[in-house]
């Protein structure tokens, strides 16, 4: 952990972030001022960042060096942006189970160069259809104000197989089973565990062994599967053979044999031990659905595109709405007022995100949310000099209808995809089907348990979603795909890049390794409604802001000043992961990035 703390200070550290190209600069600005450095950080001139990966052919960024290798592999094979975003999405859930695998969900944004067009797919599961709200609340007990992590309550139909399906009928080359037979080999034969994923793996242990102490659930086939003899160590060999069992059987039988074959019969009769309301039909009504992607405009030309709510793609577009209000290029990168316009901005983002975000099947969202107009009037509440002690959802027109991981890939054709898989917070609920392999996951937990919410509990119903990819746009064309995996992290860090790229004029890996600011707290989506009856009055408005080192002594007094309750975070760990490939659009070359805060790689040919 000491090697990891000490990295990222030396790759973030930037005094108000450098510029690697010169901008403008209000007068007595200097890029790089060393002024009041934060706790491990130093001054850095122009180059502080790596350079970014550049090729022709194809590229391939996730979170796993092995995983990047696969994915290059099935494209130099012939196969399409997607085939090799699958590919290594099974890699992933095997090599970084700590982030994701086929007992969580996925989303993807996928542009096809032939149709020029952004497709979304929304591949989130529901809760049991014979369950109800009164009935989950019996389980839980009379004093639950909110669904437990760990255990079967929280477990939502797994959608990532159904959705890899999904994406592979509509844009797929090569046979599924040549998809996932790299993943199958590495499963039995074993893959070195690399450092960032052995940490994560032992705090998810001793997390799990921490919720053991205060809540029953089945964890002895976890334990069998993951941690036989402790947590994994930096440098082990890890074999998953169950793993690679249910991936052929789905390699050879489809995703029917994951939603009503055998895996889906053991999940089933394994949740009904646990307790839980599931059913066979519930995996196999199972189906992801394709959406709309949902775009607004920022300045010079340049657009953030997001998927839309059960997902928390549109908070991002409600900062971008309201930033775009203000020219942040005034002023530095690292200064007191740029952090500050991001954090209210975001503040009062999720103020909406938990008063409206929920499947739009059961509620819709108000259209007006991605308005001009309304982003205008949200802005008009920040001050530019104090942090408001509290914000609220506000009153848009009601026209119209934690741990996680991203990649990116792009094909010699242009195809590029946009792919973010979670099992939610840690490694899942705990749950490991017998023999399977891989471990449920709680996305449940984030449904609210008031009855008058639009995001309550109900049955058949998605629970919300944290996890986006996003797309940018430049001059109405598809330009970069990427992603920043994270909980709440990643609409906040999907702005602060699209803030990098376009008003700092960073390249595409300096824009993800300058230091980064993460606000936590304020109203929830599993919140009940503000004034409701089940409302405690608990919840903190204000939250606490968290910076990394790279942000100035001098910035960090200035926010408190302000009012902000700022934290300098040196583990990287709330700040998520980042993975981007842009492509030019008159040579096609691709230019990509990958996040330093992970193990990952980006690379091409």
């Amino acid at each position: 952990m000491r090697l990891f703390t000490e990295l990222l200070a030396a790759c973030i550290a930037v005094a108000a972030p450098a510029h690697a190209q010169e901008v403008e600069h209000p007068a007595g600005a200097r890029p790089g001022a060393t002024d009041g450095i934060g706790p491990g950080a130093r001054p850095v001139g122009a180059f502080w960042s790596r350079s970014p990966v550049v090729s022709q052919n194809g590229m391939a960024a996730t979170a796993h060096p092995l995983a990047t290798q696969i994915a290059l592999d099935i494209l130099k094979a012939g196969g399409s942006a997607v085939d090799a975003a699958i590919a290594a999405n099974a890699a992933l859930g095997l090599m970084e189970p700590t982030g994701n695998g086929i007992g969580g969900d996925l989303f993807a944004i996928i542009y096809d160069p032939r149709t020029n067009q952004l497709y979304g797919l929304n591949g989130s599961g529901r809760s049991p259809a014979g369950q109800t709200l009164a009935q989950l609340r019996r389980k839980l007990g009379s004093k639950a104000n909110s669904i437990p992590s760990v255990g079967p309550l929280s477990v939502t139909v797994p959608g990532t197989v159904d959705a890899w399906f999904a994406m592979h009928g509509r844009f797929g080359k090569l046979p599924m089973a040549q998809n996932l037979a790299p993943t199958i080999r590495y499963a039995r034969e074993g893959h070195p565990v690399p450092q960032i994923i052995a940490m994560y793996l032992d705090r998810s242990l001793k997390s799990y062994e921490a919720r053991l102490k205060t809540v029953e659930f089945e964890f002895e086939n976890a334990r069998r599967t993951y941690f036989a003899n402790g947590a994994p160590k930096a440098g082990d060999v890890f074999r998953n053979p169950d793993l690679a069992n249910t991936l052929d059987r789905i390699a050879a039988g489809g995703r029917d044999e994951y939603y009503a074959g055998e895996t889906a019969r053991v999940m089933v009769d394994y949740l009904k031990r646990q307790g839980s309301s599931f059913t066979l039909k519930d995996f196999q009504d199972h189906r992801s659905e394709w959406v709309d992607v949902g775009c607004v405009t920022y300045r010079h030309g340049y657009e953030l595109c997001e998927l839309p709510p059960n997902s928390q793609g549109f908070a991002a577009l409600q900062m971008v709405n309201i930033l775009k209000n203000v020219d942040l290029a005034q002023w530095e990168r690292g200064s007191p007022e740029v952090l500050h316009y991001i954090t209210e901005a975001k503040r009062l983002a999720f103020e909406d995100v938990a008063r409206f975000y929920t499947d739009p099947n059961f509620n819709a969202l108000p259209a007006g949310l991605l308005s001009d107009a309304y982003g205008k009037s949200r802005f008009a509440e920040i001050s530019p000099t104090l942090a408001r002690p509290a914000f609220r959802a506000g009153e848009p027109k009601l026209e119209g209808p934690g741990d996680t991981t991203y990649l990116t890939v792009a094909d010699k054709d242009g195809m590029m995809v946009s792919l973010i898989q979670s099992n939610y917070r840690g490694m899942g609920g705990g749950l490991v089907p017998d023999g399977l392999g891989f471990m449920l996951q709680d996305r449940g937990e984030l449904f609210s348990l008031d009855p008058d919410h639009p995001n309550a509990y109900a049955p058949g119903k998605r629970p919300f979603q944290t996890i986006i990819p996003a797309f940018i746009k430049k001059d109405g064309k598809p330009y970069i795909s990427f992603g920043l995996m994270g909980g709440g992290m990643q609409p906040q860090g999907h702005v602060q890049i699209l803030i990098n790229l376009v008003d700092y004029g960073m390249n595409l890996q300096e824009a993800g390794d300058a230091a980064r600011l993460m606000h936590d707290g304020g109203r929830q989506p599993t919140d009940p409604l503000l004034g409701s009856s089940a409302d405690t009055g608990e919840i903190d408005p204000l939250g606490t802001l968290e910076v990394e080192p790279g942000i100035s002594a001098t910035t960090v007094r200035a926010l408190r000043r302000m009012g902000h309750r700022v934290v300098v975070e040196e583990t990287g760990i709330p700040f998520g992961g980042y993975q981007a490939i842009a492509r030019d659009p008159v040579t096609g070359v691709y230019t990509g990035a990958t996040e330093m805060r992970k193990d990952g790689q980006v690379s091409g040919y």
